[in-house]
């Protein structure tokens, strides 16, 4: 079988390449060179085809994808990046598509495509959290990265490939644990269901020979032992870290609607892909495992590394200075 993955060097990309490199498959990758992306390259070299190049060049994709059997393209411009610059961002994530799509319907044999999306593109179900495949789709009008991953599904499934569309959950990953400005964005009562990256990356190689995935969209979320409100995952995560929940107030979060997430229905992506291994309480202890030397020094420093957090929230400093006026 004759892979090429794009993205592969980021969260969900390195995932997928280590788990592919369990099987006997011919594995092409393609990434922008970037010094970070060159210095994680040398490890696989001698197991993987490197391809260096831009989505948004289609000589480029035209011949990354030649002679590939499956393509699994997860590469993308995220948050915060893609709200900062959305023109960038459409570039890469739709314009990139539309390149992939265009080259993959231009070979002699079409490769078949699977398409990593985004919980996003519901927009906010603070009030109706169980989503389904089949609910409508509603990006948050501020939220560019979803209304582009939800034109990149409308390219694909209007083309005349195979395909498969995965909407993701919210992904942890133990190398991503820093604290963004993001955090402050999902309303605390969020629901919220977690994916270890390792699982997506097991999910993404089981579908390559998978005949039951084609023209199936469905959601890869880590299922109900993975479920819990936004307030309660930050609340353990904070205590894990030695920072505390208790020196984040309220104001310093968004309150209401505006932002997604939520419980997804994964019962046939788990019986197609049989790829749900981690739990909650697995990344916790995980977590714990991995900063357990650092948390003492961050005690140490608690209310300097508690006011740091705060001044990265823009609702924190709209509350102050309202309250200053």
């Amino acid at each position: 079988m004759k892979v090429l993955l794009t993205g592969a060097f980021g969260n969900v990309g390195l995932s997928t390449l280590k788990e592919m490199l369990k099987r006997n498959y011919d594995i092409r990758i393609f990434d922008i060179k970037t010094r970070r992306n060159k210095r994680l390259a040398i490890k696989y070299k001698k197991d993987v085809e490197i391809f260096w190049g831009d989505l948004r060049n289609y000589n480029n994709v035209e011949k990354a994808v030649a002679d590939r059997d499956v393509i699994i393209h997860v590469a993308a411009i995220i948050p915060p990046l893609a709200d900062k610059k959305p023109k960038f961002a459409e570039s890469v994530n739709v314009g990139g598509t539309a390149n992939i799509v265009k080259a993959m319907e231009n070979q002699p044999k079409k490769p078949k495509l699977i398409f990593t999306s985004s919980v996003a593109v519901y927009g906010d179900r603070l009030e109706n959290p169980l989503i389904t495949p089949d609910d409508t789709l509603n990006p948050n009008v501020d939220d560019e990265y979803a209304k582009q991953k939800l034109k990149c599904e409308e390219l694909i499934k209007n083309s005349s490939l195979d395909w498969a569309i995965f909407r993701l959950t919210y992904i942890v990953s133990l190398n991503k644990l820093q604290m963004d400005p993001l955090m402050f964005e999902m309303p605390l009562e969020t629901c919220i269901e977690i994916c270890d990256t390792k699982d997506v990356g097991l999910a993404l190689t089981n579908a390559v020979e998978n005949e039951k995935i084609w023209g199936e969209v469905m959601h890869i979320a880590g299922g109900d032992r993975c479920r819990i409100s936004y307030r309660d995952y930050l609340k353990e995560m904070l205590d894990i870290f030695g920072i505390g929940f208790e020196g984040l107030p309220e104001e310093a979060f968004r309150r209401g609607r505006g932002f997604h997430c939520g419980f997804m229905t994964t019962d046939k992506s788990q019986a197609f892909l049989n790829y749900q291994r981690y739990t909650l309480d697995d990344y916790f202890n995980a977590v714990k495992k991995k900063v357990v030397i650092s948390r003492f020094f961050t005690m140490i420093f608690k209310p300097i590394v508690q006011k740091y957090l705060l001044n990265k929230s823009h609702y924190y400093k709209e509350y102050l200075n309202n309250d200053l006026h």
